[in-house]
């Protein structure tokens, strides 16, 4: 089997170390099985989204020494297959409207409180048609109890894990999809969710192996049932410890980690960041 990954980062600001070494595994497992690399562009949060942070992936990218297939799949010229999506799982029973807002569901828990996993079901009929006429905000959710009945449970949902998730989870896996609850795969404010545009393209892209941080080791659970759900393959997943910068804290863009255009603009030179990162 032809080996296919890719790097799927999101427009939502610009990338850093933590990116760098991302897209660097991704393309360094690409090239060691003759394979193929792919980068997709993320960009259905179109609240957040913007153009400059795309071009400045491409700059980063390009400037690290990597290449990629073209065209470049862009999720937001692709909102109608996700939307078909959703419209084949509603036709099956396996989504409802959920009219309860973020607040509405955290009602009761203290800030210090994790979330608890929202599972709810559809309203009575006559209630929805009323709350549709008054022309109230809904989110479509994936029904937990629907999905459990038509595959019969879940104990044959498991994924194979060739790197580690953050507990050190590898091998055959069992899919745990409860634990994510009913999750939301369209809103109006962001569009589609990630998950569901997720399988969806890398089915369609041919994707046979995902490699990404370990911090996304549990969206592969809720990932592995919409699979199953829509009758999509599932990729050998390969997820990969997280950087950490001097403080010890994981990079990331909320905390305005150092961004890999700041070091090109410092003169970094990009030999000496893949040597830093573990790639020749």
């Amino acid at each position: 089997m032809a080996f296919v990954t890719r790097f799927a980062p999101s427009p939502t600001g610009y990338l850093h170390r933590g990116h760098a070494y991302s897209a660097l595994a991704a393309y360094t497992a690409a090239r060691e099985a003759g394979g193929r690399f792919l980068l997709r562009i993320e960009d259905i949060d179109i609240t957040r989204s913007r153009p400059e942070y795309e071009a400045a992936i491409l700059e980063d990218l390009s400037w690290l020494g990597l290449s990629w297939e073209s065209p470049v799949r862009r999720q937001s010229e692709h909102l109608a297959d996700y939307h078909a999506a959703i419209e084949t799982l509603r036709e099956r029973g396996l989504v409802y409207r959920c009219f309860k807002t973020r607040k509405e569901i955290d009602i009761g828990r203290a800030p210090h409180e994790p979330a608890v996993p929202y599972v709810g079901g559809p309203l009575p009929a006559d209630e929805e048609a009323e709350r549709l006429a008054r022309g109230e905000a809904f989110a479509w959710r994936l029904s937990l109890a629907a999905a459990r009945e038509t595959l019969g449970g879940f104990e044959t949902l498991t994924f194979i894990e060739e790197g580690a998730g953050p507990g050190g989870e590898t091998g055959l896996i069992q899919a745990r999809p409860e634990t994510a609850g009913d999750i939301v795969l369209a809103r109006k404010d962001v569009g589609v969710a990630y998950h569901l545009a997720v399988v969806h393209d890398d089915a369609l892209q041919g994707v046979t192996h995902v490699v990404r941080g370990a911090d996304l080791f549990e969206a592969a659970h809720i990932q592995r049932l919409l699979q199953a759900l829509l009758g999509l393959p599932t990729p050998v997943y390969r997820h990969h410890g997280l950087l950490v910068g001097p403080d010890g804290k994981r990079y990331a863009k909320r905390d305005k980690a150092q961004t890999l255009q700041e070091l090109r603009t410092a003169g970094a030179l990009p030999g000496t960041l893949r040597k830093e990162l573990g790639f020749a």
